[in-house]
């Protein structure tokens, strides 16, 4: 903190014209406050079971844009460290970002990016295009390639909606790597350690032009069969009232979709689960 700071009045550097990425004014000024900053000396590692972390999300296109949902278990090890972890939240009005990896950095790093996309539109008086918001948020995962060397890998998957785009492709889906590495992907994806028993229940279940309703309950049966396998991905805890969180993005905006309807839709997927235990088969 600045002389100026610690007496009341902000620095020089708060009202000298800069750039428009709150991110690179952090890096240039505060490199501290962000949440990619080197925490371990060379060649320290993070012990894998001593940081919770996030697993299964995915997101899939519908009739209306698209749809985003995560389970909301994290784990230390063998351990639940949580099992109400929120892992989708939304970014902006028409875009959404969900986290695998290391939860603190994963949290952290998604309030950074719902403040560099605002910062970004208060500067310029526009908001990014989607493509830019995918390109912003593959820059801020390459900083955090040094803790991800060191254990602490954060894995976002991103949707939104796009205005531009022709009619039927406005919902977008784009993933990462631990580089930073980007890649739009057409239909569906997932990402956590859940994803391939996900991945391989969405290439089953998706077809072209599904409405809001075949979308989520495509969703739960995802990342039902990734329960079924990967310990690390929790299913629908009907006990403690505990179920997926399930987004859309529409040309109307973000909407969670309201507790009560997830919970009437996971209601209905289990007690098919009962007469069909490896869930429905694929629509012809």
């Amino acid at each position: 903190m600045t002389e100026s700071e610690q007496g009341g009045r902000l620095g020089e550097e708060f009202f000298t014209p800069g750039t428009s990425s709150f991110t690179e004014f952090l890096t240039a000024h505060r490199p501290a406050l962000l949440p990619t900053r080197r925490p371990f000396p060379d060649g320290v590692r993070a012990a894998p079971d001593q940081f919770p972390h996030g697993t299964t999300v995915l997101a899939l296109t519908y009739r209306d844009g698209v749809l985003i949902a995560g389970d909301r278990r994290a784990t230390m090890g063998n351990l639940i460290a949580q099992r109400d972890l929120e892992k989708v939240h939304p970014a902006d009005d028409h875009t959404a970002v969900a986290f695998a990896g290391t939860v603190g950095l994963a949290l952290d790093m998604v309030k950074l990016y719902q403040v560099e996309l605002t910062h970004f539109e208060k500067i310029e008086g526009t908001p990014m295009t989607l493509n830019a918001k995918a390109r912003r948020l593959a820059g801020m995962i390459r900083q955090n390639l040094g803790q991800a060397m060191q254990g602490l890998a954060v894995v976002p998957l991103l949707t939104g909606y796009d205005h531009t785009a022709d009619d039927g492709e406005q919902g977008r889906i784009f993933s990462f790597d631990v580089a930073g590495g980007l890649y739009e992907k057409t239909d569906f994806h997932a990402e956590g350690s859940g994803s391939p028993y996900a991945r391989g229940a969405l290439k089953k279940l998706f077809h072209r032009g599904m409405t809001r309703r075949d979308a989520a309950l495509a969703a739960l049966q995802a990342l039902y069969d990734a329960a079924e396998d990967d310990s690390a991905t929790g299913g629908p805890d009907i006990n403690r009232r505990i179920f997926p969180i399930v987004s859309v993005i529409t040309e109307d905006g973000f909407e969670r979709l309201p507790e009560a309807e997830t919970a009437e839709l996971t209601r209905e997927m289990v007690e098919q689960r009962h007469s069909r235990p490896d869930g429905p088969t694929a629509t012809p």
